[in-house]
């Protein structure tokens, strides 16, 4: 008799699919409202919790962005095999977030498994372009380090919203379990480095 081998828990791709259905539903949400709220397909959704596809970083991101989980909790804290002493992501191989315009750009530098942890990304921005994001979970703080150009940070509710302008060269640290936008208000473009650090 040749007996089956048991599925090595380190081999098996993280179950995004069943995850990502479990938590939309806790949050009664449709596909129609998460597609929306993510910016990612309809179509794309049905298929990932079918584990019909297999979703990309910039995906999984986006959609854990929009359930305000971090990227471990989406992916199962799946394990991660052990890391070689030097390791180097190619440029095309760098994840990227980009407005459908063209007015913004976020490239994810960190690795995925410091996701939810610690985030670090390179922000492009052309004038009048803008990143906007969701409340992310009490005790978050972003950390804006502008390198060219220079940008409008905001955060907090309409009505007790705070604004702070950063030029190239400057920090600003600021609370992000709010709704925050960094925008370009000015005629060039502007990049800056973004880190995200989370409650321990």
């Amino acid at each position: 008799m040749i007996s089956k081998k048991s599925k090595d828990p380190q081999t098996e791709p993280p179950r995004v699919g069943d995850t990502l259905a479990t938590l939309r539903q806790a949050r009664a949400l449709s596909l129609d409202e998460l597609s929306r709220m993510a910016g990612v397909s309809k179509s794309m959704l049905s298929q990932i919790e079918r584990a019909q596809a297999n979703p990309t970083v910039a995906v999984v991101w986006r959609l854990a962005n929009a359930l305000g989980v971090g990227m471990p909790e989406l992916l199962g804290n799946a394990p991660s095999p052990s890391a070689p002493a030097i390791s180097l992501v190619l440029v095309q191989a760098t994840p990227a977030l980009r407005n459908p315009d063209g007015s913004s750009e976020l490239r994810i530098l960190g690795p995925v498994e410091l996701a939810g942890q610690f985030e670090w990304y390179e922000l492009k921005l052309q004038p009048g372009g803008a990143l906007e994001s969701n409340a992310h979970e009490p005790g978050t703080r972003e950390h804006l380090t502008v390198t060219t150009g220079g940008v409008e940070v905001s955060t907090g509710a309409s009505g007790a919203m705070q604004t702070q302008r950063v030029k190239a060269g400057e920090t600003v640290r600021y609370a992000v379990d709010l709704p925050h936008t960094i925008r370009n208000t000015s005629k060039t473009a502007a990049t800056a480095w973004l880190v995200v650090v989370h409650p321990a």
